[in-house]
């Protein structure tokens, strides 16, 4: 008997709820499922836990949040952290069953939970995990991924994202707990009762859209005349978005009817995410309508934000991530720098795989550019660095390439909601010089040069294919190419070693003669390989054909 079915049948010999003892039942002739259920747990990771729901130690279901959970609550109580939780959902399948059942865990093991009473953003769990001093916060919640996803993201104290070595800890916990021996629960009405577990009220969520508006470097002239689209692609960004909307005198804002509910099927999109054109097709169909200045658009748990301007001939061009940080970047300091509010060495902060153009304008306004590693808790880190040593005012800006943006340190994760005043105040600045947002890109491609990155992932199905996933990057440290595409390898960064104060990252950067470069990042929590290729050129058409063979070598490179 492999591990795989052992681990199976332990679970069917458990007492189980009904859904999940019928999908172990379907399966029990089905080698390769039971296979590709219980051949691994799930990874917990900076990022928690994600995977596809259903029953088995390698998906997302209530069996393995509760053991997730109970790992958290060894963790805060062995470090000494406030034993206080703050809870937040999205509209993803079970996203709810999922949060309650968290907050039942934490309850049983007295932890004091704070709970929103209906779905919310993500940043606005960084937010109330900072407000009411908890020592953790989780947001039940996968992003941007496809339907059948969820996941379990942590913060810390902080309201970032937990670190590399609180992850390891909490994994550690996590190891030591048994699916169904030793998980403390209890009823939610009970908890209540007890005064375990307590609802956020309207008002710690009102003030953190008040500590969004705050952020506003302009004089907010012109945002009212704004016509926009607004699409929160079936997630939780509409209540938080109308309310910014509202504070910034904006009158006229349509919302994507298709997209405006929530609705964790994501039926008009398999891909919920922004930066992916058929996300946005129903509100660009509408902007073909109603003609709006701006189309946003919000990922499931609103902390990315895509956008869509008018082109110029009747159309309307997706703004891609890289493009609106450096959009941004610029606007921010010509504000900052004309009301006098620019700090004394002010930091950028974005990560490795994120555009080389931030470093040419940051270098403008004198403006010092601090890279990371990929995901926003690292530029989280940064803001607390700046924190601990009296100087959070030097930040003025983080992005990524993958449309995450914060403008402040009022959380500690990248904030759609702020993503959106940000877009805003800067169309409506530019709109009053006679300027749309493309013409602001393209006066800044004019100035620095045509820098384009693009994006090319490739996934490993089956039981193996983290397994696969591994072997590649193995071989590719065993043998660096010389050259990739005819181009030559001028130099190769392994971020596995740590480097220039990073933490090891199984990253691998290729830089090439004439400025282009390629980076792999494989996926920590999924089959999955991303293969990042950019390249700067005096034309948009060169910057466009040296990644489009870039991209091509690319897919070459994730068949080896």
């Amino acid at each position: 008997m492999t591990e795989a079915e052992k681990r199976y049948h332990d679970w069917r010999a458990c007492a189980l709820d009904a859904e999940i003892a019928a999908e172990l039942n379907a399966i029990e002739s089905d080698g390769a499922q039971i296979e590709e259920r219980f051949c691994r747990e799930l990874s917990f990771g900076t990022g928690g836990l994600r995977g596809e729901l259903g029953a088995g130690t390698a998906r997302m279901n209530v069996y393995t949040v509760r053991r997730a959970t109970q790992g958290l609550a060894d963790f805060l109580l062995a470090a000494g952290l406030p034993k206080r939780a703050a809870i937040a959902h999205d509209s993803r399948i079970k996203s709810d069953v999922f949060a309650h059942e968290t907050a039942c865990v934490l309850a049983a093991n007295g932890i004091e939970v704070w709970m929103y009473p209906r779905l919310e953003p993500t940043p606005a769990l960084s937010w109330a995990t900072r407000y009411y001093g908890c020592g953790a916060g989780v947001c039940i919640t996968a992003s941007h991924n496809p339907a059948q996803y969820n996941g379990y993201k942590v913060y810390g104290p902080d309201g970032c994202q937990i670190t590399l070595e609180a992850a390891d800890a909490i994994s550690a916990h996590i190891a030591r707990v048994k699916y169904f021996e030793g998980v403390k629960t209890m009823a939610l009405a009970d908890a209540e009762a007890a005064g375990l577990i307590r609802w956020i009220p309207d008002a710690c969520l009102e003030e953190y859209v008040d500590a969004v508006c705050a952020l506003r470097v302009g004089s907010g002239e012109g945002i009212s005349e704004l016509k926009l689209v607004y699409t929160p692609l079936n997630g939780s960004g509409l209540e938080c978005v109308r309310m910014l909307a509202k504070k910034l005198g904006v009158r006229n804002m349509t919302v994507v009817p298709e997209q405006e509910k929530p609705d964790g099927r994501f039926p008009t999109c398999p891909y919920p995410n922004p930066e992916i054109r058929e996300a946005m097709e129903k509100g660009l169909e509408l902007c073909a309508r109603v003609r709006p200045d701006l189309l946003l658009g919000t990922d499931p748990d609103c902390d990315r934000c895509g956008t869509a301007v008018p082109d110029g001939n009747g159309g309307y061009r997706l703004i891609s991530g890289n493009e609106m940080g450096v959009i941004l970047l610029d606007y921010i300091c010509r504000m900052r720098r004309q009301n006098g509010t620019m700090p004394e060495r002010p930091v950028c902060v974005t990560t490795i795989v994120s555009t080389d153009m931030a470093d040419a304008v940051a270098k403008k306004y004198g403006v010092e550019v601090r890279r990371v590693l990929t995901g926003f808790k690292f530029i989280g880190e940064q803001i607390g660095l700046l924190e601990k040593q009296g100087q959070t005012e030097r930040f003025i800006f983080g992005f990524e390439e993958s449309y995450g943006y914060l403008s402040g340190a009022h959380v500690r994760d990248k904030d759609g909601v702020n993503a959106a005043l940000l877009i805003c105040e800067a169309a409506a600045w530019h709109a009053r010089q006679g300027r749309t947002l493309l013409d602001a890109l393209n006066a800044l491609c004019a100035e620095h040069g045509y820098y384009r990155s693009e994006l090319c992932s490739f996934a490993f199905r089956g039981a193996d294919g983290m397994t696969k996933m591994d072997a590649l990057m193995r071989g590719f440290r065993a043998q660096p190419p010389k050259q990739i595409a005819g181009v030559l390898v001028q130099r190769v960064i392994d971020y596995a070693s740590g480097v220039e104060g990073l933490p090891p990252a199984n990253v691998l950067e290729y830089r090439l003669a004439g400025g282009a470069k390629l980076i792999v990042r494989p996926s920590g929590t999924e089959p999955k390989i991303k293969f990042y290729v950019s390249a700067c050129a005096k034309t948009e058409e060169n910057a466009r054909e040296i990644c489009r063979v870039l991209r091509a070598e690319a897919e070459k490179m994730a068949a080896q």
